[in-house]
């Protein structure tokens, strides 16, 4: 899963014209890859707050920490039900009014525009565990997890990325939307919005609000989606392929609403649940239901058990 939008600044990528940005050089050949002290910095600037933030919990009224929770949950979504299931796979269709939901919850999470973080993904999954794989885990957790982002872009990934046909990205006025606007929409839901709440509604400090509802929910976000990109790739066990280096991770499962099953999914990436096993530990799944259920989502696609159990006998490690 792509991170956050610090990085937009420095990799290349395609405007909603599809037209390549100026200074969009990679990494040089022979395989060193200059770093991005800016994103050094301000991640590291970042998770220096969060830790401070800490320090703030007991003193904070507990409708804060509920308020805070809450964002975490609905940037997750944005992530999850929007840029992940929605946007990358099209493994569900979504009308208007859930699509501008979706998005607003997207820039809430922070983690570079639905279009960049669509596009990133699409790349990830074709070119799995390669140097055309944004965030290649075969070169360590460190930097699957978070190093992928203090370094240029390998050549390879931005090639590939301007391979794909992203015209249904640009076919919809709400990603495109979002992108035009995309610094306006993350400093109003990531920032503004969580602050302003706690210190207008029930009389919370605005440095206890800013701190805990906006940096540490941030940081938090941030490391879980990335646990998705490392963890997930490393431990756990591949009951559908063990040819691929994504596993299932039950740890990774609870902090992504639903995200852990990641062999299943790499397995089956058009699954709306990202899982064979529905709505079990998968509040994402319990969402995109509900608005089915609602008329706000249609034609959620699913692997049949059939195909499942065939896969599963065919190169899976044994493991259930």
């Amino acid at each position: 899963m792509p991170g956050p939008a610090a990085a937009a600044g420095h990799v290349p990528h395609r405007s909603a014209e599809g037209q390549a940005r100026p200074g969009a050089e990679g990494a040089g050949q022979g395989g060193r890859r200059r770093i991005v002290w800016r994103n050094v910095v301000l991640l590291g600037l970042l998770h220096a707050a969060a830790l401070y933030a800490l320090a703030l919990v007991p003193a904070a009224r507990p409708l804060t920490l509920l308020w805070a929770y809450f964002c975490f949950l609905l940037n997750a979504l944005g992530v999850t039900a929007g840029a992940h299931r929605l946007w990358s796979h099209r493994s569900y269709k979504a009308k208007l009014p859930l699509r501008i939901f979706l998005a607003a919850a997207n820039s809430m999470a922070f983690q570079n525009d639905i279009f960049e973080w669509a596009r990133d993904h699409r790349v990830h999954h074709k070119y799995s565990e390669t140097d055309a794989d944004p965030h290649n885990a075969r070169r360590g957790f460190f930097f699957s997890h978070i190093g992928w982002l203090f370094v240029r872009k390998h050549q390879d990934v931005i090639e590939k990325g301007r391979k794909l046909d992203l015209t249904d990205l640009l076919a919809d006025p709400v990603v495109r939307f979002q992108r035009k606007y995309y610094k306006i929409t993350v400093a109003l839901m990531c920032f503004l919005i969580p602050t302003m709440v706690p210190w207008c509604f029930w009389g919370e400090s605005l440095w206890n609000s800013y701190f805990l509802a906006s940096i540490l929910r941030y940081t938090i976000s941030l490391n879980v989606t990335w646990l998705v990109n490392s963890a997930a790739h490393m431990y756990g066990n591949r009951p559908y392929d063990k040819h691929i280096s994504p596993r299932q991770n039950l740890l990774v499962t609870l902090g992504t609403i639903g995200e852990g099953f990641h062999n299943y999914h790499h397995t089956f990436p058009f699954d709306y649940s990202a899982s064979e096993f529905g709505l079990n530990f998968n509040p994402t799944t319990w969402f995109i239901d509900l608005m089915c259920w609602l008329g706000l989502a249609t034609d959620r696609k699913r692997a049949t058990k059939p195909m499942i159990e065939a896969r599963k006998a065919r190169t899976g490690d044994g493991s259930s």
